[in-house]
């Protein structure tokens, strides 16, 4: 009876060393899926292009927006103000004087081809000769006339009040002999000279002219 016992101890013991391996191999196919589901990183880093793409549409947000379409540039319309080389001068002197003075129509007519616009005042001197430096103080602006638009057509023109106070009127008065008046027109310099002898005054300090606003003749 001996060898068929242990016999059977053999089959029991090989029988339990086959379910161990069973077992064990069960268990190791077990632990595949945990393997499986430990790769968590991919699901973060998908979410890195959408916070990439959340930065440029930022930045594309706070660009500077171009200028609207069809916006123009400001352009000056109209005529240009007129020029010494499209003017001529004269002067009307029937407006008598008073007090040593001598009021006189500043006269600039318009001898170009186009239309032009004088505004303002005139700069206005007395000197020696036609090509000579002014003599003393520039004209004076009389304020009381409003400034206003005046378009010159071709021969045209514009007057303005010219006072002339004679320097016989001033004791301290350094009398010089002046040929004429030269005359820039506003917000020109170039001049026009006006043949017109007088005595000026070379004491800087003394005026002797004082001229208005032009206005349509």
């Amino acid at each position: 009876m001996r060898p068929q016992r242990t016999k059977n101890i053999l089959v029991l013991t090989t029988a339990a060393a086959a379910a161990a391996l069973l077992l064990s191999g069960c268990g190791a196919g077990a632990a595949q899926p945990q393997s499986t589901t430990g790769p968590a990183a991919p699901t973060a880093s998908a979410s890195s292009p959408s916070n990439s793409s959340g930065a440029s549409a930022d930045e594309s947000a706070s660009a500077p927006s171009s200028a609207p379409p069809g916006a123009q540039p400001t352009t000056q319309s109209g005529p240009a103000l007129c020029k010494a080389a499209g003017l001529t001068a004269s002067t009307d002197s029937t407006g008598g004087g008073a007090a040593g003075s001598v009021y006189q129509q500043l006269i600039l007519t318009n001898s170009g081809t186009g239309p032009c616009l004088l505004k303002g005042y005139a700069g206005v001197s007395l000197t020696a000769d036609a090509n000579g430096e002014p003599i003393g103080a520039p004209a004076t602006r009389d304020e009381s006339i409003p400034v206003t638009d005046v378009l010159l057509a071709p021969g045209q023109a514009g007057t303005a009040v010219l006072r002339y106070t004679q320097a016989a009127n001033y004791t301290d008065c350094t009398r010089v002999p002046a040929a004429g008046l030269r005359i820039y027109p506003p917000e020109d310099t170039a001049s026009l000279f006006l043949a017109q002898p007088r005595d000026a005054c070379s004491n800087a300090g003394i005026n002797l002219l004082i001229i208005e606003a032009f206005q349509a003749k």
